[in-house]
């Protein structure tokens, strides 16, 4: 008899994309009472403030990994994030019934396999949607389709003690000016978010935090100096993030984790697409208040997030575009929906 447990595997991207991967899980309790993840050890923290998913497992070599899951027994597995290690855990551990991507050389290890839309065109539906087609292949779905963050007790003490700190009240804003890509912060410009920065201050004269981790630190660090705001880079865990975020009075960010993250607990966010190969129709911010701004600077192409060599983009950020976005957003967004 198969058990009511399944397994998301959600390993490989970035924080963001594990964050999104929820949606996946929540689908799965449509018809598995229990629901773990298996995800990247960096992202472990995504997937345990998901209140859907109840065992997080960490991706380590495909053998050790698979002999782990063998024991719990799991009737299901989808695959969000596909490479031939994660297609092959599933299948080591004899996971019955095994969800991944149509089209690749590790398909054959997947029982039902799902093309990605985009192979077939689409390039704007919502990235929670295309992974959703995977639970779907098993008659799993979930309606709300809205990626979920939960804020614990102690990551709002976490953010307590970062406030007190620094002397700050109840009314504060938050910057995020970087992406996850580390071969990008050599090359990440920061004059358009210090003028980005002087312009929310100017527009909202509270503190403004500029956040990122330990490795964004130098960046945050001269925005902050450059406008008269704050840099907590390295200062928070994910968790503490997110908690700022909650209670924030509005979050600016660029197309990020962090971005979703914010969203996901409910602040009122502005996600920043400066590229022409952004997508935002496909990676918008989800949540009860949210805005983007799209790209209009004139990337030449090929210029990618991943490759771009100067990205002239951020640079010349269309300032008055994010404002205008940010003084929508909070005309509408007077109350914040619970989480």
């Amino acid at each position: 008899m198969l058990s009511d447990r399944a397994l998301l595997v959600a390993a490989g991207g970035g924080i963001g994309d594990t964050l999104l991967a929820g949606v996946v899980a929540h689908a799965l309790h449509s018809r598995f009472a229990h629901v773990d993840a298996l995800v990247l050890p960096e992202h472990r923290a995504v997937a345990e403030h998901d209140p859907a998913i109840e065992r997080v497992h960490v991706l380590s070599s495909p053998v050790p990994t698979a002999e782990d899951l063998r024991a719990f027994g799991y009737a299901a597995a989808i695959v969000t994030w596909a490479t031939f290690t994660t297609a092959l855990v599933p299948a080591l551990a004899q996971i019955p019934v095994r969800v991944g991507q149509a089209r690749r050389l590790y398909s054959p290890l997947f029982t039902e396999r799902v093309t990605v839309r985009s192979e077939r065109g689409d390039r704007t539906t919502h990235w929670t949607q295309i992974l959703l087609d995977y639970a779907r292949a098993i008659n799993c779905d979930d309606p709300r389709a809205r990626p979920v963050f939960a804020v614990t007790a102690a990551d709002r003490q976490a953010a307590d003690a970062v406030l007190g700190e620094r002397g700050i009240g109840a009314e504060f804003a938050l910057l995020h000016p970087t992406r996850g890509l580390s071969a990008q912060r050599e090359r990440w410009p920061a004059a358009g978010f210090i003028a980005l920065a002087r312009a929310l201050r100017e527009r909202d004269p509270i503190p403004l935090l500029v956040t990122g981790t330990a490795a964004d630190a130098t960046l945050a660090e001269a925005i902050a100096r450059g406008a008269e705001a704050i840099s907590i880079a390295g200062a928070t865990a994910l968790g503490t993030y997110a908690a700022l975020a909650e209670r924030a009075q509005n979050v600016v960010a660029i197309d990020s984790g962090p971005m979703h993250v914010a969203a996901a607990v409910g602040a009122p966010t502005v996600g920043i697409f400066a590229l022409q190969s952004d997508e935002p129709d496909r990676w918008a911010p989800l949540g009860a208040h949210t805005a983007v701004v799209r790209a209009v600077y004139p990337c030449p192409p090929g210029h990618r997030k991943e490759t771009c060599p100067d990205f002239a983009c951020v640079r010349h950020l269309d300032i008055t575009a994010i404002v205008a976005a940010l003084d929508g957003l909070l005309a509408t967004a007077t109350e914040r929906e619970p989480i």
